[in-house]
C-alpha cells in the first residue's frame, strides 16, 4: 500500500510538469463567407484555385483558338465609320459592343467536321469550285453553301453569322478605311481578285491584305454571307448602336468580294444580296461569337509540328509551285512554275507543255475532262545526291495532353495542381492564388493558349473567355471541372472520368488548323510545306477543276479492246465500258 501511494504521487507530479511544458492546444478559427450552424457538417476547405484573379480581359486583336480549329479575334467595343456614300450605304457613325470574329473564312476541313458529327449538310458541288472533301483543298474556304447551311455551322460553333455592321467594322477598322489593308489601290499582293489566281486560294494566303484587326480575306477570295436581311434604305434610319438589319425581307445580305471581282468591286463598304437558298462557287462565310462559352477540352486532338520548324533535305530544293488553275472551253488547266535547270516527271493523267513566259519556265497541264482530279508532278534538282532528312520536326501536343506517336494524336492527361520538387511540368506556369502557389495551364511551344482560352496580360496566364482564371483545364480536379465547364460542343459528350469531351459520332475530333496540313510521314499537322519525294526533289499535288458537266463517251463502246485502248475508259465485266 505504501508503494502504491508512492507511485500515485509520482504520477501526479509528472502530470503537472508535462502540463506546464507542453505546447498549448491551438484554437482553430475557420473564416468562411457565411457562418454555418455548429450542427452542420463542416464545409471543405476552399480550393486555392477559386480565389478571384484580376483580369485585363481580351484586348484589341486578342486571339483565341476555337472549338473546331478556327481562330477567333477579339474586336472591342467602339464606334466606327460605316458606309461609303452609295445609294444603299450612307456614311454614318455606328457603335458596336465587343465581339469575337473568325480570323479566316470557314475552311473545307472545318466544315467537314460539322458534317461528320451530323450538325451540317454537305455543300453543293460547284462547277469550277473545289470539292470540300478533297484533302488538297482542306485549307481553302468552303463553297456551295446556302445562308441556312452557313448559319447552322455558326450555331454549331456557338456563334452566328456576323451582322453587316460587325462584318464592316472587322474589315475596315474604326477609321473608315476603303479596303482592309488601308487606302492603297488593290493589287494581287493584297487579295485574290480579278482572276489573280483564277480560283479560290488558301484562307491565309494574303498576309499583306489583313484588316486592322488581323483578319484574312475580308476582301477577295470569296463573298461572305452575313446575318441581316437586305434592306436598300435600312441604313438611312437604322439604330446607331448595334444595328441588326430589317426584321424581314426577300434577300439576305452578302458582303466582301471574290476571286472573280474586278478592281473596282472590292471596297469594304459595298453591299450585295442573294436569295436565302442561293449558293455559288465564289460565296462562303465566317462566324462571329458574342459570348463564347468555356467548353471542356477534347479528349483527343491532332499532334502538330510547332511553327517555325524548318524542313530540309540537306541540299537546295527546286523553288517550284502551282501558279494557277483555270477553265477554258470546257477544259481544265493548271500551270506550274519551274526553276531553270530543274527536271520533272508528270502523272500520266496530265497532258503538259512547257514554255517560257516573261523569262519564267511554265508547265501548262490539261487534266481529265468533266471531273476534278489531283495528280502529282515531281520536280527535282539534278545536282543533289543526298537523301531527304527531316530536321527538328518532332510532333508535339498542347499542355494538358500526352503524345500517342503511333496514332499521331494527343490524349488529354490532366495533372495534379500541386507544385512538385522541380516546379511545374513543361507547358504549365506557377501561379499565385491567394497566397498559395499552384501549377496552371500555360501556352504551347508556338506561344498559344489551348483551344477555348486566351492569354490575359494582367493575369499573365491563359484564361477562359467567361472571365474564369482559376481553370480546371489540364488540372486533375473533377469537382472544379464540374462547376467550371459549360459542357461540350454538339457531337461530343462530357466524360466525368477523364474530364474531357468525347466524340459520340464516328470518333471525329478537330483536325489541323488553317495554315497547317496533315503530314502523313510525321503523323502530325505541320505548317504548309512541300513534300519531299527523293534526293533534291519536291512533289506537287496539281489539281485540275471540273469545268464541264460529265459526258459519258465510254458507255456506247461495246467492244472491250476498244474500251481499254481509250485512256479515259476502263472495262468492267459486270458494267461494260465506263468512265475512269
Amino acid at each position: 500500500m505504501k508503494q502504491l501511494r508512492h507511485v500515485i504521487f509520482v504520477c501526479l507530479i509528472l502530470t503537472v510538469i508535462l502540463s506546464a511544458c507542453a505546447t498549448p492546444t491551438p484554437v482553430v478559427v475557420v473564416v468562411t463567407a457565411t457562418s454555418a450552424p455548429p450542427t452542420e457538417t463542416p464545409a471543405p476547405e476552399p480550393t486555392a484555385t477559386l480565389v478571384p484573379v484580376p483580369l485585363s480581359g481580351p484586348q484589341n486583336g486578342t486571339t483565341m483558338k476555337w472549338v473546331e480549329g478556327s481562330t477567333l479575334v477579339y474586336i472591342p467595343s467602339s464606334e466606327f465609320v460605316m458606309g461609303n456614300g452609295g445609294f444603299d450605304a450612307p456614311i454614318r457613325t455606328v457603335a458596336l459592343d465587343g465581339f469575337w470574329m473568325y480570323e479566316t473564312k470557314v475552311t473545307n476541313r472545318m466544315y467537314a467536321q460539322c458534317v461528320a458529327v451530323g450538325n451540317c449538310t454537305a455543300p453543293t458541288a460547284e462547277l469550277g469550285g473545289p470539292v470540300y472533301s478533297n484533302p488538297q483543298y482542306a485549307n481553302h474556304p468552303v463553297v456551295g453553301v446556302t445562308w441556312d447551311q452557313s448559319q447552322a455551322y455558326c450555331g454549331w460553333a456557338q456563334g452566328q453569322l456576323p451582322t453587316e455592321a460587325q462584318w464592316e467594322k472587322a474589315a475596315r477598322g474604326t477609321g473608315g478605311n476603303v479596303y482592309p489593308w488601308g487606302n492603297d489601290s488593290p493589287a494581287c499582293d493584297f487579295l485574290n481578285m480579278s482572276f489573280c489566281s483564277g480560283r479560290t486560294s488558301e484562307v491565309d494566303a494574303f498576309p499583306d491584305g489583313v484588316s486592322p484587326y488581323g483578319l484574312f480575306d475580308m476582301a477577295g477570295n470569296l463573298f461572305e454571307w452575313v446575318n441581316d436581311w437586305y434592306g436598300e434604305t435600312y441604313y438611312s434610319g437604322a439604330p446607331v448602336s448595334n444595328p441588326t438589319g430589317p426584321d424581314s425581307g426577300q434577300y439576305r445580305s452578302i458582303r466582301g468580294s471574290s476571286f472573280e471581282s474586278d478592281f473596282d468591286q472590292v471596297e469594304s463598304a459595298m453591299r450585295h444580296f442573294g436569295a436565302q437558298a442561293y449558293h455559288s462557287r465564289d460565296l462562303g462565310f465566317r462566324c462571329a461569337v458574342t459570348e463564347p462559352l468555356f467548353f471542356a477540352p477534347y479528349c483527343q486532338t491532332a499532334a502538330y509540328i510547332p511553327s517555325g520548324v524548318i524542313v530540309s533535305n540537306g541540299c537546295e530544293l527546286p523553288q517550284t509551285s502551282v501558279a494557277g488553275q483555270y477553265c477554258a472551253a470546257g477544259n481544265s488547266f493548271a500551270t506550274v512554275a519551274l526553276p531553270d535547270g530543274a527536271v520533272y516527271d508528270v502523272s500520266k493523267e496530265l497532258e503538259c507543255e512547257e514554255a517560257v513566259v516573261d523569262g519564267q519556265r511554265l508547265l501548262t497541264c490539261r487534266g481529265p475532262q468533266a471531273r476534278e482530279a489531283t495528280n502529282e508532278i515531281t520536280v527535282c534538282n539534278p545536282t543533289c545526291s543526298n537523301s531527304p532528312d527531316v530536321t527538328g520536326a518532332s510532333p508535339t501536343c498542347d499542355p494538358g495532353y500526352t503524345l500517342d506517336a503511333a496514332a499521331g494524336s494527343c490524349n488529354y492527361a490532366p495533372i495534379e495542381s500541386q507544385v512538385g520538387v522541380s516546379g511545374c511540368p513543361v507547358g504549365y506556369v506557377l501561379a499565385d492564388n491567394g497566397g498559395q502557389q499552384s501549377c496552371v495551364i500555360g501556352t504551347n511551344t508556338s506561344g498559344e493558349c489551348p483551344a477555348g482560352l486566351y492569354f490575359d496580360s494582367l493575369a499573365a496566364r491563359c484564361v477562359a473567355p467567361t472571365g474564369l482564371a482559376n481553370l480546371p483545364y489540364g488540372i486533375n480536379d473533377s469537382a472544379l471541372a464540374a462547376q467550371s465547364y459549360s459542357g461540350c460542343p454538339s457531337g461530343f459528350s462530357y466524360n466525368d472520368t477523364f474530364q474531357c469531351c468525347q466524340a459520340v459520332t464516328g470518333g471525329t475530333y478537330p483536325g489541323c488548323s488553317p495554315g497547317y496540313t496533315f503530314n502523313a510521314e510525321l503523323g502530325a499537322c505541320s505548317p504548309g510545306e512541300l513534300r519531299l519525294a527523293g534526293p533534291g526533289c519536291v512533289t506537287l499535288d496539281v489539281t485540275t477543276l471540273q469545268c464541264s458537266q460529265p459526258v459519258d463517251t465510254c458507255a456506247p463502246i461495246q467492244d472491250e479492246t476498244r474500251c481499254i485502248h481509250n485512256p479515259f475508259c476502263f472495262w468492267k465485266e459486270q458494267g461494260g465500258c465506263q468512265v475512269r
